[in-house]
């Protein structure tokens, strides 16, 4: 069971169902991965629908790696992912929006 408290989002992806989080030291990855000015530059672009694929995979795989898998980017890449792309999209966006939200404000 994920904690959304804790900033948890499931995705099944090749048949096995993972707990995804934004830690620190993923969102340091995802930062220097990307090629947005910011997180909040990538968190406006999720917000405005000007994300990229590449937005998608690296915020997955920063997730994945925050919950402790051990997998490279092609990984996501080669991945069945339960749902498709939709739902990888819908994973990418609820992560980032847990990270940046405090508990109990009534947000995500």
């Amino acid at each position: 069971m994920v904690n959304p408290l804790a900033g948890e989002v499931a995705l099944t992806m090749d048949g096995t169902r993972h707990v995804l989080k934004l830690t620190l030291g993923a969102l340091a990855e995802l930062e220097a991965q990307l090629e947005a000015d910011s997180l909040m530059a990538l968190v406006a672009r999720f917000e405005t629908g000007g994300f990229r694929t590449a937005d998608v995979s690296a915020l997955i795989c920063a997730g994945l790696r925050g919950g402790g898998w051990d997998g490279a980017p092609k990984d996501v890449l080669a991945a069945d992912i339960t749902g498709g792309p939709l739902e990888a999209t819908r994973v990418a966006a609820q992560l980032l929006a847990l990270a940046f939200t405090v508990p109990g404000d009534g947000a995500a």
